[in-house]
């Protein structure tokens, strides 16, 4: 008799995983190809003016800008991340109304950050001088920063509703205006930065106007793809004091898990920036294309997040369980494959950026360590995925506070500096951070499955 049940119940997993496999794979591909085109926005910038006269400086002072500026931004787009929760978990519930708050709040809250965060943009101008940066490159960075400002308020409100669509599981919309939006990036970066028809050669500036009217077009598409679908989202629209305080206990966790993550980046590039351009146009390149694989494991997770969410709203734990193991075997797969490929390839990937010998060679040594670390990156990001459709944000946070800055930053600090590695020792200990974060998120997300998923 336990016999004839346990090979029932084998009978039963293999359809259920096939089917959680598909479930995970619909949300999670419209999303990687998603976060494709949002990367691909970033190679392009780089591509452009990468073609100028003084490429290492232009290179660097882009690397920079965007450094700063997503080194602030990103605490804001985190805290846009409670959306998944909620939205996810109402919407597996069938209470549209209860979402629709939620919309409601991510809105109020995108426009009192934005200038918050502005400011804290503007005033971190200074930092680039104090890390003593070469003028050059400082010079570009500043112009650079002071332009893609503007684009800050619609970066916010694009999250908000892409949030709240992956949430309701209407993603196709998505990466097609991705898609089409580097498509506005591309013509914008051929007519400022080097000048063409009325407009005049801008320069780096011109890449950051680009970047700008990417950012427009992306949200005022978004916000048409909501109205869309769900026609009653702004039926009742009104500012939600207590959804956005909800919001904000969700979302603060993970946006200060994200700019810690994000953070440590970003001082590890003002770090290689006091080496000389040419390390800092290398460390660019390499963090550009490791960056750009990376771009599957976030889709992937953020379909952890939304599946995992409305298996809970649903009440169904099993499933939620399920669809969390699921996302984390596809990103182990893929990211063995990108590893392979950054060991395999790196002189031709590097050679896509930059035709400057001395980067190149330097970009191999690096995407050669970024190869060691893609398992770990992708088990931390999936991983914190899965945790936050279980209205776990904390533990994420925790882990990347130790891991970046409690290991990772000081020992790549001291490689670099003390042992004399250069930018090798820097990448050595974000490897060794990933690794870590990676694995433990892994073994938190295993407690949490194995209990009923239950934090």
């Amino acid at each position: 008799m336990n016999l004839r049940r346990k090979n029932a119940a084998e009978g039963e997993s293999g359809p259920a995983t096939r089917a959680a496999i598909r479930a995970v794979l619909r949300i999670a591909l419209p999303l990687a190809l998603a976060e494709l085109g949002w990367m691909a926005m970033g190679v392009v910038d780089i591509l452009m003016v990468g073609r100028l006269p003084d490429s290492a400086v232009a290179i660097g002072g882009a690397s920079l800008g965007n450094a700063i500026f997503f080194g602030i931004a990103v605490f804001g787009i985190g805290l846009m991340s409670g959306l998944d929760t909620l939205v996810s978990h109402a919407f597996g519930a069938g209470d549209m109304r209860d979402a629709r708050r939620s919309l409601a709040g991510g809105i109020g809250l995108a426009l009192g950050a934005s200038a918050s965060l502005a400011l804290a943009i503007y005033a971190a101008l200074p930092v680039l001088g104090l890390l003593q940066v070469t003028p050059e490159v400082r010079g570009q960075a500043e112009v650079y920063i002071r332009m893609l400002l503007w684009s800050l308020t619609p970066l916010l409100l694009y999250t908000v509703f892409r949030r709240y669509l992956q949430g309701i599981h209407f993603v196709r919309p998505v990466p097609f205006v991705l898609v089409t939006a580097n498509l506005v990036n591309l013509a914008g970066n051929w007519l400022f930065v080097f000048g063409h028809g009325p407009f005049p050669a801008m320069g780096l500036k011109g890449s950051a106007l680009a970047t700008l009217c990417a950012r427009v077009y992306l949200a005022g598409c978004l916000l048409a793809a909501v109205k869309w679908r769900d026609r009653a989202a702004f039926g009742e629209f009104r500012p939600d004091w207590a959804r956005m305080v909800q919001l904000i206990r969700l979302g603060l966790p993970a946006a200060m898990s994200v700019a810690f993550e994000v953070g440590v980046f970003c001082v590890v590039t003002a770090l290689v920036g006091t080496l000389g351009a040419v390390s800092l146009a290398a460390h660019t390149v390499a963090l550009n294309a490791a960056s750009l694989s990376y771009t599957v494991p976030l889709g992937i997770s953020s379909a952890a997040a939304v599946s995992v969410g409305r298996a809970v709203g649903a009440g169904d734990r099993r499933g939620a369980a399920r669809a969390g193991w699921m996302a984390i075997g596809l990103v182990v797969a893929w990211e063995v494959m990108t590893s392979v490929c950054l060991l395999v390839l790196p002189r031709q990937i590097a050679g896509a950026y930059t035709s400057d010998d001395r980067v190149i060679s330097f970009a191999v040594t690096l995407l050669g360590i970024a190869a060691l670390f893609q398992v770990g990156d992708g088990l931390q990001v999936v991983a914190t995925g899965a945790l936050r459709g279980l209205g776990n944000t904390r533990t994420p946070m925790v882990w990347n506070l130790v891991g970046y800055w409690g290991i990772g930053l000081p020992l790549g600090y001291w490689l670099c500096f003390e042992r004399g590695l250069g930018a090798r020792g820097l990448w050595y200990g974000l490897c060794a951070a990933l690794l870590l974060i990676g694995i433990g998120l892994a073994g938190v997300w295993r407690r949490a499955a194995g209990s009923g998923v239950n934090t």
